[in-house]
């Protein structure tokens, strides 16, 4: 295929986008970045919610890819409603304001059965593939220990409670 044939169908994607499609904000498009300029993504979460964030999004480090629709799953599942983001402000927002301990239950639950999915995948890859056993072995073995940290989580959670003084700790 000749380069040209590249250059001329960028140039006609770019006219297509630039007479067709609004970004401009000022005239009542969608604004380039959407993930960027919400205040509620700037609000306070629990302190587990950053560790988590770092090892649940790694596949490096917990064995799995959850992608952002499946994070949307796991919300939904458990009755919350958060708006498609960058992954580690859609897991703040499923966080955020967690104050009850079934909460975290519910939501690793969740989280678990897509973790459980991942493995069962890897299962059926290494057997079909068997000289790639030992990598799918140990990406089984960082997501079962991903969720074990989960049960850890919850065993140190201290519910919040409501009380009368806002300024009563």
């Amino acid at each position: 295929m000749n380069t040209n044939d590249f250059s001329d169908l960028r140039a006609e994607f770019d006219k297509f986008v630039k007479e067709s499609c609004i970004t401009d904000p000022a005239k009542g498009g969608e604004p380039e970045d959407r993930d960027s300029g919400d205040k509620v993504d700037d609000e306070p979460v629990p302190q587990f919610v950053d560790a988590l964030t770092s090892k649940l999004l790694s596949p490096a480090v917990s064995g799995v890819y959850l992608s952002r629709l499946d994070i949307k799953r796991v919300a939904e599942a458990i009755d919350e409603s958060i708006p498609i983001k960058e992954r580690i402000k859609m897991v703040r927002a499923l966080f955020r304001h967690t104050t009850k301990q079934q909460y975290l239950k519910d939501a690793f639950a969740e989280i678990d059965k897509h973790i459980n999915g991942r493995i069962l995948i890897y299962t059926e890859l290494s057997e079909a593939f068997p000289a790639s056993k030992s990598i799918f072995d140990e990406h089984t073995n960082k997501a079962k220990k991903t969720m074990r940290m989960f049960n850890q989580i919850i065993e140190d959670f201290e519910e919040i409670e409501a009380t009368d003084d806002p300024m009563f700790v």
